[in-house]
């Protein structure tokens, strides 16, 4: 017997961008099941990633903290997860049935969180002797002939490469073969969360081929470039996974296409699995939540990959959709990834850890407490070989100010005017006084951190990124 309190179905895709879904009044994009989704559910249209890369967005999900509170402020391979409170611990504890399949991203790469169960995809090898789940079954299943191209190829690449084996060998369908499978054979006398992790649309861009075609001949618009990115982005492009840089046309047309083939394959497994839900009787009872972990910058201002706050990188789809679907529209208040787990947990009647500073937004599905939040703070520190950055930004969707911390350039731009972000108008006398109240805002916040030392005085310190200090990024 089925028990009372709702299931969670929580499907997690990696580098979706905010501005990829049909529902999203964009006319290139093919999503069809999304879109059903999205018209029996809320869309939260100022949701970003308050971290925006795969790591730190991902603990800010599981823990329900902000970047900086969770240690992740910053990519960085390698450093173990140890939580005391985990969504997914949570759910186990009260009395759920947790399940995963598919990317994690956790370190190291099985340990569960509060999983109880686990089919992993994993293309991080160089991080140890682990070999996820699909690898295992990929190369069984096919003698060792068909590879993934996120092994074989490096996977922050803007290349394109076409996926010629059997589409039911692709990570995309073995991800949702295995949800299903894992579904089919639950605890039926227990309630269940299960966060399907998507690899893709994460390059490399590797779509089935008629996925590809659907996307051959459509006309695509031009990709943004603001006069400020022409300036500070133009170079030449050294490497095949550079953060910056000019493309040729041909290329950038190819990873474009290839993009949204592989968003349009995942809809499509997506919707696979809804039916099975419904075939199942299990979809009115269910909460279905679908967002990314951060976007992809596709050239969007001669920029590749993510971590910075444009709008390309950091903003995020984000729906929920209630059980029996009786909660439907958009709303404006800004979302975060650690909201998800208030939001679940009181929906699930269990007691939220003290440790959480996301917000439920069972409020906000209902169309109340708009204003319970105004603005979200986001940052990314970034230290490679040939690049240091520390980004700060605050936005509420509608405006945005951004501050390099290491460099101390400044940007403020119009969302609702310029949603491409084509103009930085910090130096605009007109909008002074708006752009002070916003770098305000980030002082107040940034000001809390004294470890950091972004602010003294009450003003905002350049020359330093936020982990400079700290043994996470700098050991």
């Amino acid at each position: 017997m089925e028990a009372s309190r709702p299931n969670f179905v929580f499907i997690f895709p990696d580098q979706w961008r905010g501005d990829c879904l049909g529902k999203d009044d964009n006319p290139i994009i093919e999503t069809p099941y999304l879109d059903a989704l999205a018209s029996e559910g809320v869309m939260f249209n100022h949701a970003y990633a308050a971290a925006p890369s795969c790591i730190p967005a991902r603990a800010c999900l599981a823990t329900g903290q902000t970047p900086s509170t969770c240690g992740r402020p910053g990519y960085r391979d390698g450093i173990p997860w140890r939580y005391e409170h985990t969504l997914m611990k949570e759910l186990r504890d009260g009395g759920y049935h947790t399940m995963c399949v598919g990317k994690t991203h956790f370190y190291p790469q099985r340990v569960r969180l509060g999983f109880e169960e686990l089919r992993l995809y994993d293309p991080q090898e160089k991080l140890g002797d682990v070999k996820s789940d699909y690898h295992r079954w990929l190369e069984k299943e096919t003698n060792g002939k068909v590879k993934d191209p996120a092994i074989e190829w490096n996977n922050n690449t803007w290349m394109r490469y076409s996926w010629e084996a059997d589409e039911y060998l692709h990570p995309t369908n073995w991800t949702t073969d295995n949800a299903i499978e894992m579904l089919e054979n639950r605890d039926p006398h227990r309630p269940f969360f299960i966060q399907i992790g998507y690899h893709r649309p994460h390059s490399p861009y590797d779509p089935p081929k008629y996925y590809y075609d659907l996307y051959k001949d459509k006309e695509l618009p031009p990709i943004p470039v603001g006069d400020w990115a022409k300036k500070e982005n133009s170079r030449e492009i050294e490497e095949v996974d550079s953060f910056r840089g000019e493309l040729p046309d041909y290329l950038l047309d190819r990873m474009r296409r290839a993009y949204y083939g592989s968003i349009t394959h995942i809809d499509a497994q997506i919707g696979r699995l809804i039916f099975w839900l419904k075939k199942n009787r299990l979809y009115d009872n269910t909460y279905i939540i679908f967002c990314s972990d951060h976007g992809d910058l596709m050239g969007d201002h001669l920029s590749f990959r993510k971590v910075t706050p444009m709008e390309g990188s950091a903003r995020i789809p984000f729906i929920i959709r209630t059980p029996e679907s009786k909660i439907t529209g958009k709303r404006t208040l800004p979302v975060t990834h650690m909201d998800i787990m208030p939001t679940i947990l009181e929906a699930a009647k269990l007691k939220i850890p003290e440790e959480v500073e996301g917000i439920s937004l069972l409020s906000a599905l209902e169309g109340k407490d708009e204003k319970t939040r105004t603005f979200i703070h986001g940052e990314h520190s970034f230290v490679s070989k040939n690049m240091v950055e520390g980004w700060q930004f605050v936005t509420d969707g509608k405006e945005k100010y951004i501050w390099e911390s290491y460099s101390g350039k400044e940007y403020f731009f119009d969302l609702e005017n310029d949603p491409n972000e084509m103009k930085n108008i910090i130096n605009d006398e007109k909008q002074h006084d708006k752009i002070q109240l916003w770098k305000n805002l980030m002082i107040d916040t940034l000001k809390e951190r004294k470890e950091d030392g972004l602010v003294e005085d009450g003003k905002l310190v350049s020359g330093r990124y936020a982990p400079e200090v700290r043994e996470y990024l700098c050991k």
